[in-house]
């Protein structure tokens, strides 16, 4: 089982003078990011060369709180009768020494006291009987509000202007686990790197949200991965000309390389399976 590793500097965001540009898809840059700069004009997606990402929210690592329904289970509704505290709920993605990019899409009802999107380790919390800012609230997460505010370890900073409450946004959310940043984008806008250090951390990480809010919505609407080799790269070739398992068997490769292919093919028929097992269209 994974432990948390004691970090070798302070994980503590950094202040708003001192977030760097950031064109995502090449890497930050060295330079300083004043007020001035917080929303640069680049439209271009991140990870537009790699490939379609396949992973849900979590029936495990959820609150009671949480209803999840739609295509794959990729749509979480927060507090379906009232709001008397904070949900939240994890993904199903481990991101560590990876690097991806998810969009959510946050539905009209964008009010209360915290909605957020992040990461966090297993061990973050996702219930709680108060209204706060949960992701963030200690070590083990990573989170923005849509206040325009980042938290971790339980202290927060200015990054962005708050988001216009009650009108649909997507939040773009990248995740470079190589270079150890997280980025965040609003509405396709690149805000700039937001945590750093992350491949620094042991313990797997997983993408999380949280709502204060009655009968709230974030739904998963991109998901990309970047390919890890050219193997890698190969394999999403031949997967998407596969529709499912049982055609790999007509496939004349040996054994290994038939496992390694039916890896990709796994995630998407699981969640799938898992939705027909339950028997219900919203758990």
């Amino acid at each position: 089982m994974a432990t948390i590793q004691q970090t070798r500097r302070n994980m503590h965001e950094l202040p708003i003078d001192r977030l760097p540009i950031v064109n995502c898809w090449e890497g930050p840059s060295e330079w300083e990011l004043d007020s001035s700069d917080m929303n640069t004009e680049s439209t271009e997606r991140p990870l537009r060369h790699g490939c379609d990402d396949l992973w849900s929210w979590s029936l495990w690592e959820k609150s009671p709180e949480v209803k999840l329904y739609g295509s794959y289970l990729r749509i979480a509704h927060f507090h379906p009768n009232w709001s008397n505290g904070t949900a939240g709920v994890m993904g199903t993605r481990i991101l560590n020494n990876g690097r991806y990019f998810w969009e959510l899409e946050i539905s009209r009802r964008l009010f209360g006291t915290s909605m957020m999107m992040g990461i966090g380790t297993k061990k973050t919390r996702l219930h709680a009987g108060g209204f706060i800012n949960i992701l963030g609230e200690d070590n083990n997460s990573w989170g923005l509000s849509h206040k325009g505010l980042l938290w971790h370890g339980g202290r927060s900073y200015f990054y962005t202007k708050p988001f216009r409450e009650n009108r649909r946004t997507i939040i773009g959310v990248l995740f470079d686990g190589i270079a150890g940043t997280l980025t965040y984008y609003k509405d396709g806008k690149c805000l700039g790197v937001a945590f750093r250090g992350l491949n620094e951390i042991e313990e797997p990480l997983y993408p999380a949200v949280s709502s204060t809010a009655a009968k709230t919505e974030m739904s998963l609407v991109t998901m990309k991965r970047d390919f890890v080799n050219l193997q890698d790269r190969c394999r999403d070739v031949i997967v998407k000309r596969i529709k499912d398992k049982k055609h790999l068997k007509q496939l004349y490769v040996p054994p290994k390389i038939r496992h390694y292919l039916s890896e990709s093919i796994l995630e998407e028929s699981q969640s799938l399976q898992l939705v027909i097992e339950n028997g219900l269209s919203t758990v």
